[in-house]
This record gives structure tokens, sequence and C-alpha cells, in this order.
């Protein structure tokens, strides 16, 4: 991103030629931008809030519409172009936070303060997005044209007018952008960005947080603009208990608490535009667990004539003892690793030794052509052991040679055969996709299953900066507290189907969220079970509610269509991938079998187009854009056969926009179909070969998974 903080710079100094109303200076870049962006500098110009820029090539543009300044005229022309923020007039922000997700619509209005009314630019919106972010939709209005954002087949053949513009995509992990063409200067852009993201568990507290800090310079003269701040916030928190308010961060007022759902507003004019996130957390009347059964009639729309139920579980704040554990980390070291990826790696799984107990086993295996092993057998974690784990990584962890995955992974899966009285796990760290991915899924898939419950729980992580992510996920993994869940339902229904194969272990860092299927009519109450740390079983009282106000498929779509792909992939089912797009369609998230393209529409033609014969194609059709990386793919198996490192390929010239791939870790016994896929996150210079085989395998294996970790971005969603 220091390309993008280099505009950004260029363009707040490109300001200084503005003469703004009342004879004020204009903008001032932050103290040290002189000196050039620096690390540290640099974060300082990356957006925190959504944000609306001026792509100029040409300083000469640059001027206040209504009133010049007569600067000198300055030659040439900036390659790359400069960023120039704009000025923000009102901003409304809504949420609607249910179960564990948040769905997020922000309204927005800038206007081209910087460019000539006798000239034009383009507009670059750039929208960062909270945890596992993915973009939903777009609408803008500039003048008489407006875009709009739809997700349609990828072999939709009516595209007819299709513009060739690089428009948008993600510019870093969560950090959606779509660029606007020829927008003439002093013009006002409305924007209604909708994205979905998770919300943070910890502790008991549920919160959610949306980039909401803008710079001081997007702040218009309140002589000129009187700025109104709009937030909304709903929450159904899915539980018929008391929802006790832990904290926000801007002044909401409650409007209305009907059960388990409650409204607040905030609404004011201000001198000046939020400075911190919005944050507002909450928590449930518990001290241990508690669940309940969401569970609503299926629709006309829906793909599936069957109705649809939702289990949310949360761990509760009680102190519940930990299972202990057997861990194998398998850390990929061939040549396309070499170099930050595995640097990453190394810090992240001595972090991880560090925090195992006393009582915990692990094991350390690298593969690449050739496989190494820390040690022969498992080895109780004490001071010695981590110690000279960690030494065995500095002389170990060297990038070169080839990919061979199942070699390794058979490897982990025998340290683990004989383990006894603990919890085995198993977190692959790798970058490549390989020939026989279907056999590999197979392979591991028996081999799970002849197991049983005692299957070891395979956590799976896509590489490229993303050593925070690997400890979020492996202290998710080890704190388990109750494993092998089952649902007694069956005997009630005639028809009772989970999404996932089998339902995740419950975590004392993370909800447990499990939807799906069924026919019948559900008792009042339904009994979970399982197993805690100490082999004792436990049960927990479910109460199944009715919902009606809240669109339980919608809220479910992103997990839904991210296990269907996984399943489709593993068994080149077409009437999956039939329901996928479907799915996909319906609720505009994206998936591997549809796309999203942006709709161009001159709003006074679309009039005129009423009166036109029905079924009559012209130069009225709107034009349609596609946006490029905003999905994983089904990995590059020649980039891994040439050891490619991430970031080689197809990259833009500078003085276009960098559409960047996703990457991350997912979670579950082999996880869920594409728990994976959906939570490979974005990251910085990925391409296709990045994590995507083992992806496929912790998803197509549909074993337990953390739901947690479906989402990212994506893409939105394999935080890529």
């Amino acid at each position: 991103m220091e390309d993008f903080a280099r505009a950004v710079e260029d363009g707040l100094k490109l300001s200084k030629r503005l003469v703004l109303p009342g004879g004020l200076p204009p903008p001032r870049p932050p103290t040290g931008m002189e000196r050039g962006p620096d690390a540290a500098v640099s974060q300082l110009l990356l957006p925190t809030a959504p944000m609306a820029y001026a792509v100029v090539s040409d300083p000469g543009a640059v001027d206040t519409p209504d009133v010049p300044s007569y600067q000198p005229y300055v030659y040439g022309r900036l390659d790359p172009p400069a960023l120039i923020p704009l000025q923000m007039k009102e901003i409304d922000l809504a949420a609607d936070c249910t179960l564990d997700a948040a769905a997020v619509t922000l309204r927005a209005r800038w206007w081209l303060h910087c460019i000539t009314r006798s000239r034009e630019c383009d507009v670059r919106l750039v929208v960062p997005m909270g945890e596992q972010g993915s973009i939903l939709g777009a609408e803008v209005t500039v003048g008489r044209r407006s875009y709009n954002t739809q997700v349609i087949e990828v072999e939709d053949h009516t595209m007819e007018n299709i513009g060739k513009a690089d428009t948008g995509g993600f510019l870093k992990p969560h950090m959606f952008c779509l660029t606007i063409p020829q927008v003439e200067g002093g013009a006002d852009i409305v924007a209604t960005i909708r994205w979905s993201q998770k919300l943070h568990y910890d502790n008991g507290q549920i919160s959610v947080d949306i980039p909401f800090r803008f710079p001081y310079y997007v702040n218009p003269l309140p002589k000129v603009f009187m700025k109104r701040e709009k937030i909304q916030l709903t929450v159904n928190s899915g539980f018929s208990k008391e929802v006790l308010l832990q904290g926000t961060s801007h002044p909401l007022k409650e409007k209305a608490r009907q059960g388990e759902k409650l409204s607040f507003l905030h609404e004011a004019i201000v001198e000046f535009w939020s400075s911190k996130d919005f944050t507002f957390s909450y928590s449930v009347y518990s001290g241990d667990f508690s669940g309940s059964i969401l569970v609503q009639p299926s629709t006309s729309q829906d793909y599936d004539d069957r109705d649809r139920f939702s289990i949310f579980l949360l761990p509760g704040s009680g102190n519940r003892k930990v299972f202990k554990k057997a861990v194998v980390f398998v850390v990929d070291t061939s040549g396309s690793m070499h170099g930050k990826p595995l640097e990453n790696v190394k810090n992240a799984v001595s972090t991880a030794l560090s925090e195992l107990a006393q009582g915990d086993y692990f094991n350390i295996v690298t593969f690449n052509d050739e496989l190494h092993s820390f040690s022969s057998c498992l080895e109780k974690v004490n001071e010695k052991t981590t110690a000279s784990a960690i030494d065995w990584m500095n002389g170990n962890f060297v990038g070169e040679g080839g990919t061979d995955i199942m070699h390794p992974l058979s490897e982990a899966m025998a340290l683990l055969s004989s383990v006894h009285d603990v919890l085995p796990q198993i977190f692959l760290m790798t970058d490549g996709s390989v020939d026989d991915e279907h056999n590999i899924c197979q392979t591991m898939k028996t081999e799970l299953i002849s197991r049983g419950p005692k299957s070891p729980r395979i956590s799976t992580f896509g590489l490229e900066s993303v050593e925070s992510r690997i400890l979020k996920w492996f202290r998710r993994a080890s704190n388990t507290i109750v494993s092998n869940i089952s649902i007694d339902a069956t005997k009630h229904l005639d028809d009772f189907e989970v999404d996932s194969e089998y339902i995740p272990d419950i975590s004392a860092q993370c909800p447990l969220c499990v939807s799906g299927q069924y026919r019948g009519k559900f008792p009042e109450t339904v009994v979970a079970k399982g197993y805690l740390a100490d082999m004792t079983e436990i049960s927990i009282e479910l109460k199944v509610q009715h919902i009606k106000d809240t669109p339980l498929d919608e809220v479910l779509a992103a997990q839904q269509i991210a296990l269907l792909t996984a399943k489709a992939w593993f068994s080149a089912d077409k009437q999956l991938e039939r329901k996928v797009m479907d799915l996909s369609i319906q609720n505009s998230v994206l998936s591997e079998y549809t796309r999203m393209v942006v709709l161009q529409t001159n709003l006074g033609a679309a009039q005129k187009g009423k009166q036109k014969t029905k079924g009559h194609k012209g130069s009225n059709e709107p034009l349609r854009i596609p946006l490029h990386g905003l999905k994983l793919g089904f990995g590059d198996k020649a980039a891994t056969r040439d050891n490619l490192l991430t970031g080689f390929g197809e990259e833009k010239p500078p003085e276009t926009l960098k559409i960047f791939k996703k990457a991350g870790g997912c979670c579950g016994r082999l996880a869920d179909c594409l728990c994976c896929m959906c939570c490979i996150k974005a990251c910085n210079r990925m391409n296709d070969q990045c994590a995507i085989m083992m992806a496929q395998i912790c998803a197509a294996l549909s074993c337990l998974g953390c739901y947690e970790c479906c989402s990212e971005v994506c893409c939105g969603g394999s935080e890529s």
C-alpha cells in the first residue's frame, strides 16, 4: 500500500493550490509528510473510514470549482496519478447485527471540490470493512449517471455491452475500491455501499467494530456545508434472555426493545466528522452455555423448498477446562515460501509453542520435495523441548524445492494415531495447489472417517503476512471446551440436514453457528450433547424460536455458499454448482460460479428507453464492467510446479488499480466445504496459488469446521 499512500501524499500537496471560500488555507499534510512516507506515515494516509479520492493526472485541472484561484499553470502529467481526498457532506451508517454477523449499509455524499468545473477526472471510492468483511453491493450516482453492482453467472451470455475499464476490487484485506470515470468538477458523488462482517467475541461479550475514523481534511468548511451524521443500529441476539449493553463509541439512544431485538439511533449536526471507529458491545445474561435454534419457513424464491434453521450457541463466560492437545505443525518450505512468508510462519509457530500448556504434546514437520521432522515422535511440552524446537526451526525453515503435500499429511496423521486423552490437532501452512488434489481429499477423508470422533482437527492457512491470523486460529482451536457435538432433532422431524457433515467443536473463544434445512415441526426445545475435557457428557438445552422479521436466508447465505462450493468442487456435481449460482445471485453474495459487474446507466437515456418497444436492444443498454480480484478461484497448479513467488505474474502498471487476491486460515476437522474458501482473506500481492490446494482439502472433506472463519471479503471470504 506504499504506492497508495504516496499517491495520497502527492494529492495533499496538490491541494495546496486550492483557495477555499473565505480565503482559508487548504488542508495540510500530517506532520512528517514533507520527508516522504515511511512505514509509519504511510499508515496515516491509508483509509480508516469510507473515502473518495480525485484521481488527478493533470495538475492543471486542480482548482476550486466555482471561484478560480488563478494559480500558475502547471505543465506535464502525473504518472502515477495523485489522489486528492474529497470533502464529505453527509454520512449515514446502518448496522444490523444478527447472531455472529453484521450487515452494514453505508450512505455518503462527497463533492469534487478540487477540480474546476470545466474539467473532469475519475473518482475512486475506497471502503475499509470490518473483520472478515465481504462486499455485498454498491450503488453510486453522479449527476445523471448511476453505477450499480450486480452478481451474475460466470457464463452469462447476455452481456452484450461490456466495458473493459479496470473499475474496482480489493486494495488490501477488507478494503473495497470502486472507480467512477469522468466526474465533472464540483459534482456530488452519492454512494451506498453494503457489506457483511463478523462480530467479535471476547469473554462473553459480542461487539461490532466498523472503520469510521475520518481524517481532518475531509471536513468541509462549516459556513459552506452543514455536516449531518447519522448512525442506526439493530441487534438481534438470537436469545430470549436479557441483553446487557456493555459500551458504545458514539452517543446512541435506545429507540425500541422487543424481545431479543433492540434498535438504537444517533443523529446530529456535527462540527467535525467522526475521529474514532464505531464500536458497540453487548452480552447475553448467562454465566454458562446458552443457545437457541432460529427457524424460518422457506419462500417461493428459495432454491430449497425446505425450511431453514440456525443453531447459535455461546460458550459463556464461565471458566471451563480446555482439552489437552497433541499438536503437529506441518509447514511448507518450498521455494515459493522463501523470505517473508516463511519468516511469518516461524514467528507464529514460535509464539504458538510458547502458549502450549504442560500436559500438551507437539511436533513440527516441514516439507518441500523432502520431509523433515523435529522429532520422530510427539514431544511433551516443557521449556527445554520448546527451546529446542525454536532452534530447529531457525536452521530448517529454508524455502527451496517443490511441493509434496500428501506425504507430510500422512506423517502427521501417523504421529497422532496413538494419542489418548488429548485432542489431536494439525496446523498446516502452505501456498501451493497440486495436481492430485482430489486424491488427497479422498484419501484424508477416508482416514478421518475411519478414526471417528478421535480424528484430528485440521486447520489450514494460506500464507502472506498472516502471522496474527495464524495465532488467532491457533488460540481458538486450542481453547476447545466441548467436542463431538450432536443435536437430538431427527426423531422430531421428517427431514433434518446440517449444511456441514459434522458440527464444530465449541471453543471458549468463539460462538458456534450451524445452519441447515428441515421438514416437519420442531419441538419447543432441543438438546445438544457433547463431551467436556474430562470426557463427561454435557447436555445443553436449545430453545426454538420462530422468527419472521429477520431474513435468516440472507444472514446465512455466505456460510451456505462457502460450504456448497467446496462440496460441488469435491464431487464435481453440476446440480450443486447450480444451487450455488442461485443462492449467490439471489442474495448478492459472490461465489466461485458467479461474478460481480458494475452496471453504468445514463438516467436520462433510461427514461427514454422505457418508451421503446419491449425487447429492443441498443445504445441505451447499461454498460457492464466486470470487477476483478473479488474471489479466490480454484488454484494455479502451474504456478506451484514452477515455485512462483506470491505476487508473481499479472502485476498492473503503477498507474492502474492493483487488485489483490485473498488469503487466511480456516479451522476444523479438515474443515467444512469451503470453510476454507470463505475464510481465505485478502492479502498483499497474492496470486492464485495462495493456499488454494489445502483450502480445498480443508473444505471439501466436509468435516468439522469453525464458522467464525467464514466470511473474509470474500473474499469476500477464502480475512483471502
